[in-house]
C-alpha cells in the first residue's frame, strides 16, 4: 500500500507541468472539490485561494497536496479520476491509464525499479561506510537533534536543509509543539535525501552558516558504532 502511495506521489510529480495547463481552465473548480475532500489544510486552502493566476494556483495546490504525503496524493488521484472532473476537464482522460500502465507491468517492472532504486543508497552507503556517520540517519538522531535547535528551525529548515517554506508551514500547522515540528523538519529532510541522509551528512549541514550549531550538541551523529 505503501509502495502503491509512494507510486502515485512520483506519477503526480512526472505529470505535474501537464496537470498545470489542463487545471488552469478552472483552477478554482479544482480546489473547491479538493476542499471538499480534505486534501488540505484550512491553512493552506486559503493560501492557494488567495492566488490570482490560475497556473500557479493550480500549481500551489498541487505542491501542497503532495508535501501532504501518501494519502493526500492517493486522494488527489482519486479526484482527478472523479467523473465531475473528467467531464470538466475532458483532457484529463489520461489519467485513467497512468495506474493501469504502473501496475501492469506485474512484478516485473515493480521489481526492476525497486533493484535499481536499491543500489542506489547501497553504493551511497558503501562510500558512505568510509567516513564517520555512516549508514542512514535514524530517527532516535533526528529526536536528538530536535532538542537542540531553537527558534531558527525555520532558517535552518530552508538554507541548511533546502526545505520550501510552504512545507515549512504546513508542519508548524500539523504539528502543535517546537520539538514536533523540528522533529517532522528533519524527518521531511531524511526522506527527501534517501541514500544521502547519513549522520555525518546532518552533521556538515548543521555545522557551518550563521545558523550552525554548538559543536557539543551535534557531534554524536559523527560516533560509529
Amino acid at each position: 500500500m505503501a509502495e502503491d502511495s509512494a507510486t502515485e506521489i512520483q506519477l503526480l510529480r512526472s505529470q505535474k507541468p501537464k496537470l498545470i495547463e489542463i487545471l488552469s481552465a478552472d483552477a478554482d473548480f479544482v480546489l473547491q472539490h479538493a476542499d471538499a475532500r480534505s486534501l488540505l489544510s484550512r491553512h493552506a486552502y486559503q493560501q492557494v485561494k488567495s492566488c490570482r493566476v490560475p497556473s500557479e494556483k493550480v500549481t500551489d495546490l498541487l505542491d501542497h497536496i503532495m508535501q501532504r504525503g501518501p494519502e493526500a496524493a492517493q486522494g488527489l488521484m482519486e479526484l482527478l479520476k472523479d467523473k465531475h472532473l473528467q467531464e470538466t476537464f475532458p483532457k484529463l482522460d489520461f489519467i485513467k491509464n497512468l495506474k493501469v500502465n504502473t501496475q501492469s507491468s506485474g512484478g516485473k517492472e515493480t521489481s526492476k525499479k525497486r533493484k535499481q532504486a536499491d543500489e542506489i543508497p547501497d553504493s551511497i552507503s558503501a562510500k558512505k561506510k568510509c567516513n564517520n556517520g555512516s549508514g542512514i540517519v535514524s530517527e532516535k538522531q533526528l529526536m536528538s537533534v530536535a532538542r537542540t535547535i531553537g527558534k531558527s528551525w525555520r532558517e535552518i529548515g530552508r538554507l541548511a536543509l533546502d526545505i520550501r517554506s510552504v512545507k515549512l508551514e504546513q508542519i508548524e500547522e500539523d504539528h502543535s509543539t517546537h520539538v514536533e515540528r523540528v522533529f517532522a523538519m528533519l524527518r521531511h529532510w531524511s526522506a527527501l535525501q534517501r541514500g544521502n541522509a547519513t549522520p555525518a551528512q546532518l552533521h556538515s549541514l548543521l555545522s557551518q552558516g550563521d545558523w550552525m550549531l554548538p559543536p557539543e550538541s551535534i557531534d554524536f551523529l559523527l560516533e560509529t558504532g
